[in-house]
């Protein structure tokens, strides 16, 4: 019996493959996967020595960022201790207050200048690269002596050079290049976790 395949259904395998597409990119691209592995030493280094990590993302983004602070601050695959780590969007009564009195280009910005240490690591996500509250951050980040990942796409945006390990992820269709953040995010997660806490 031969099921007929419905418009639906062609399209649905099309989204598949061009995920599937973007991920064989990056796993293609040996300079992005050799900063994936830098960035996990920065992370285990940064932990080791008592710092934290603080992440930030608009939108889907945004969500991606809490997600990957939830895996460090909870657990990943092991069954261990909590790790420093938090998304600076959680606290809403902040982010709406700061919104409304200076504007949201500053709500991570004025939040870093506070509770930024040197050594600390700010992840940011952002697919073109050039949210404007990001790139502020990231210029305080900088100014506090802080380690800064760029999530991006494909050309980086503004952040390529106030990133100290840019993953640009080599697409520029939103869905997929989120796709691969948290993949990649997952990634470094597992490896973080299993360099600190190896016996």
């Amino acid at each position: 019996m031969t099921i007929k395949k419905s418009v639906m259904n062609i399209k649905i395998k099309n989204i598949i493959q061009s995920s599937i597409a973007v991920k064989n990119h990056v796993l293609a691209d040996e300079m992005l996967l050799q900063t994936v592995e830098k960035v996990t030493g920065a992370i285990t280094e940064a932990f080791r020595k008592g710092n934290k990590i603080l992440f930030c993302g608009n939108g889907g983004s945004a969500a991606d960022a809490q997600h990957l602070a939830a895996e460090f601050s909870g657990r990943f695959y092991i069954d261990r201790d909590a790790l420093p780590a938090e998304a600076l969007h959680v606290n809403t009564s902040y982010l709406t207050a700061v919104a409304n009195d200076y504007g949201y280009d500053v709500v991570y910005s004025r939040m870093i200048k506070g509770i930024g240490v040197p050594g600390d690591v700010l992840i940011g996500l952002s697919t073109s690269g050039n949210s404007k509250n990001i790139v502020l951050a990231f210029e305080q980040a900088r100014k506090n002596g802080m380690i800064t990942v760029g999530f991006t796409g494909a050309g980086g945006g503004a952040m390529k050079d106030l990133s100290d390990y840019l993953i640009n992820v080599p697409s520029t269709d939103t869905p997929r290049i989120q796709e691969s953040h948290i993949m990649l995010g997952h990634i470094i997660c597992q490896l973080v976790e299993e360099a600190y806490f190896k016996k």
